[in-house]
């Protein structure tokens, strides 16, 4: 009889093994980053890690497919929301939540590096960099329909500039590492408030 998987344990893993991934990877980059200090970080075989992953190169691009899923659910949570400026701003603070994290600086040095030799990395990161700046977009809208924001901006153009702004504090913190990050969402927070005129 084949054993049953239990989808919740599963998945538990799965993000398990990225969390262990993201931060190998942040510390010592993808190329010096072996499937071995993977496991140990897990605290997993090396069985168990290809069961859930055929290779390092696959764990690394999964890690960036789970970032454009957590957005998803950030913008499906903000779409509901009664208030579309309380809800692009909450899209936001979660987009910059991970500054906080000590891997990110270095995470977000290695998927620039990555990006240009890897085409499927590529395709997913353009594929989030997408669904961004059309969730926002929506938003955007949706709030200049109500008054709440400047209604002569280009929603989509606007988007484009909240998803580059929220690139630039990623950028930031990977070359200034003594920036504070709850400071650093605020000022965010700040400009975006004075760029869109929020009423």
């Amino acid at each position: 009889m084949p054993r049953t998987v239990d989808p919740a344990k599963h998945e538990a893993k799965r993000l398990l093994i990225l969390d262990a991934a993201a931060e190998c990877f942040a510390r010592k980059g993808f190329e010096r980053t072996t499937t071995a200090e993977i496991c140990a970080r897990a605290g997993i075989s090396s069985g168990s890690l290809f069961h859930y992953f055929p290779s390092k190169r696959a764990i690394f691009v999964a890690i960036f497919e789970l970032d454009g899923r957590l957005h998803a659910d950030l913008l499906d949570r903000a779409g509901r929301a009664e208030d579309p400026v309380a809800g692009l701003l909450q899209v936001v603070d979660g987009l910059v939540r991970p500054l906080s994290d000590p891997s990110a600086p270095g995470l977000v040095t290695e998927v620039a590096a990555q990006a240009g030799r890897d085409p499927e990395l590529a395709e997913v990161l353009v594929r989030n960099e997408i669904r961004l700046r059309e969730g926002l977009a929506g938003l955007l809208r949706r709030a200049a329909g109500l008054g709440r924001i400047d209604t002569g901006l280009d929603p989509d153009r606007a988007a484009g500039w909240i998803a580059a702004l929220v690139d630039a504090a990623f950028a930031r913190v990977s070359v200034e590492r003594d920036l504070e990050p709850d400071a650093e969402r605020e000022m965010l927070r700040l400009i975006l408030t004075r760029f869109l005129h929020i009423r």
